[in-house]
């Protein structure tokens, strides 16, 4: 697939469309240059904690093999082998890349197909092509039921042709939506790894949000357009439906290096319905006590659920409803929360008291309403779709807030 077809796609108001040109004499030159299969190493592959060997390559990770060991859950496994935030990274002169993948894809019986992950071609720092991996794995889930199959398939390839020469920085986002094996890398130039270039380590944990749920693509949920705008290399432990204060998930954290830390805390709880007020708070200091015994003086910074009607004082679990799409619906009785059912407000409460009654011995401990990112007034504009995450829109609002306000002047991630 050419990148001038792909630029089309990505639109002539992303700037990174006039990376691509229709230069039909030295197109046709390059695209018969000879392809250079690349070792994949974890020089090349950035944002994962672990790269699995795999019969057909490499399966990049967002926890440890140790971690996984510990819960057998398997919406949790299905999560952190989606690869948010991984990318590789490299300089070359290439015009041409090829990466060879093994993709599982899910479905939905009853509901319409999901679109295929899209791959992210960012080539010195802006948006040059999409692509999507044809075939792979087929995974089957019955929301209903909770059941799954998984129909293997075979191999693909993404494409991107038509690279203006010259040296480069490429950066390939994997789809956030799909489990992907590495199988082969190819270009038509050597390359040479990137290391962060003195950038700053941003490692975050956080819901499906964080996980990029219902964002555009790779490159564009908010935690990626967020570090994007803060000149920072991101790790996203963004774990979708599993940010549930897991020791685990603390240790992780822990011992992964990080220059700026950051955990958002709520919604997974309350539409888990996991546990209760008594147990809420001592669970944060937990959680935030194991992170500092590894980063003791590194920026930790605290967010709150953003705005989310069904819960905000509504108790969990919540539940598919399949009568229109899929529509998110709140099960609890708010007449719950006097026996220590937790709610969104609850939390943003319990939250900002932890924080601040912490702060007073550590002075690197910050707090994040999660309102001031995504607020009542946001939702009248930009309605949550399935009642429960954002749309592609509202990813580019929260990480541009978030920019602006953690990494701006006054912000926890400041520099200086």
């Amino acid at each position: 697939m050419s990148l001038v077809t792909k630029r089309q796609q990505v639109g002539d108001a992303d700037p990174g469309a006039g990376l691509v040109r229709a230069v039909r004499s030295w197109h046709a030159a390059s695209m018969a240059a000879p392809l250079i299969t690349i070792p994949v190493t974890s020089e090349l592959v950035h944002g994962a904690i672990e790269l699995e060997p795999t019969e057909h390559g490499l399966r990049p990770h967002r926890l440890p093999a140790w971690a996984r060991g510990q819960c057998a859950d398997g919406q949790l496994a299905m999560a952190e082998a989606q690869p948010s935030g991984v990318r590789l990274v490299f300089r070359t002169e290439a015009t041409t890349i090829e990466l060879d993948v093994l993709a599982t894809k899910m479905t939905y019986p009853g509901l319409p197909p999901r679109p295929d992950g899209q791959y992210d071609l960012v080539v010195d720092g802006r948006l040059a092509a999409r692509a999507t991996a044809p075939r792979g794995h087929l995974l089957t889930v019955d929301l209903a039921t909770g059941g799954s199959a998984l129909e293997p398939g075979p191999v693909g390839t993404v494409a991107f042709h038509g690279l203006l020469p010259g040296a480069k920085h490429v950066e390939l986002w994997l789809p956030y939506s799909e489990v992907t094996e590495i199988v082969a890398l190819r270009t038509d130039a050597p390359v040479q790894p990137v290391g962060t270039d003195d950038r700053r380590v941003w490692l975050h944990h956080g819901s499906s949000i964080s996980h990029g749920s219902n964002a555009e693509s790779a490159s564009t949920t908010w935690p990626a357009l967020a570090a994007a705008a803060g000149g920072v290399e991101l790790v996203n432990l963004g774990l979708g439906g599993s940010a549930l204060l897991d020791p685990f998930t603390a240790r992780t954290m822990r011992d992964a290096p990080a220059d700026l830390l950051s955990v958002k805390i709520g919604i997974n709880l309350v539409n888990l319905d996991l546990m209760r007020l008594r147990a809420f708070g001592p669970a944060v200091h937990g959680f935030l006590d194991t992170v500092r015994e590894g980063h003791p003086e590194t920026p930790l910074l605290v967010v709150s659920p953003i705005y989310c009607p069904i819960h905000e004082q509504t108790p969990g679990p919540s539940a598919p409803d399949l009568s229109e799409g899929v529509r998110f619906v709140a099960l609890g009785d708010p007449a719950e929360r006097a026996v220590g059912k937790l709610t969104l407000r609850v939390i943003r409460d319990e939250l900002a008291a932890i924080v601040a009654a912490r702060a007073a011995l550590d002075p690197h401990l910050h707090h994040l309403d999660g309102l001031e990112l995504y607020g009542p007034a946001d939702h009248d504009r930009l309605p949550l779709p399935d009642q429960l995450h954002p749309d592609a829109a509202t990813h580019r609002l929260i990480g541009e807030r978030f920019g602006r306000i953690e990494f701006g002047p006054g912000g926890a991630f400041a520099c200086g």
